[in-house]
């Protein structure tokens, strides 16, 4: 029989010993899990202009298409450009902008940045604006490319953390997603209109408008919702800054 002590202490080395090896695997495994988020926004961002890659030849793709990172302040002023793998103006890569911290300071009226990516295919420019808003559940964030008028949608991707399978999740499915494409921004006057997600479909609004608006997810009225709210909030920031090129 064990005494008291002889418990004690086996069971403080063994707590020990396992925090000790946990902390080493989490230590070891750090520069993978890193990498792996960084590969799997590169993917997002490619996806966005209809540019499909692979866990294994994402960074090599961005690299080639992805010809600037600006970043813009609420002005729509370019505070920072990096292109072709080095500083132009500034030193803050729009890839490595938190977005929901950004979009939080705007929030609390405080100075916020945002992050606008240039890809280049076929000798055309696609302007990709980054996303984030609040979904049923959870997060929804993804990526808006739009053609190099700043207007005709090029391609988009969502993602989500928590939205119900079968409904609200359905924003990350290509059916959803390619709605958008050729969708405008902006009406026949110049006017911001952003992107609405209808529910019960775009054949219920007149017909001049219907190039402003996707079908819904049936039964994901909620998260079709947020998908709206989160689009006209975010690409609205970047109004000054387009208004500056054009």
């Amino acid at each position: 029989m064990y005494s008291n002590k002889y418990i004690f202490i086996y069971s403080s080395i063994m707590v020990i010993i396992v925090a000790a090896v946990l902390s080493t695997a989490a230590m070891l495994l750090k520069p993978f899990q890193d990498r792996n988020i960084v590969v799997e926004k590169m993917r997002g961002i490619l996806s966005s202009a209809n540019i499909e890659s692979t866990t294994n030849d994402a960074i090599k793709l961005y690299d080639k298409y992805i010809k600037e990172e600006i970043v813009i302040n609420t002005s729509g002023e370019i505070v920072s450009n990096y292109e072709n793998g080095s500083f132009t103006k500034g030193d803050i890569r729009a890839f490595d902008i938190d977005l929901k911290k950004e979009l939080y300071n705007k929030s609390k009226k405080l100075n916020y940045i945002l992050p606008l990516l240039v890809c280049e295919k076929d000798g055309k420019k696609t302007f990709i604006i980054p996303l984030y808003g609040k979904g049923l559940w959870g997060p929804i964030w993804g990526y808006f490319a739009l053609s190099d008028d700043y207007n005709k949608v090029v391609g988009v991707t969502f993602a989500h953390k928590a939205e119900t399978p079968g409904l609200g999740a359905e924003i990350d499915t290509k059916a959803f997603q390619q709605q958008f494409i050729g969708k405008q921004i902006f009406d026949d006057k110049g006017d911001f209109t952003s992107i609405k997600v209808v529910k019960g479909g775009i054949d219920l609004i007149p017909e001049n408008l219907r190039k402003h608006g996707v079908d819904a997810i049936s039964g994901g009225t909620i998260t079709s919702n947020s998908v709206s709210d989160m689009l006209n909030d975010c690409l609205e920031n970047y109004l000054p800054y387009i208004k500056k090129q054009k």
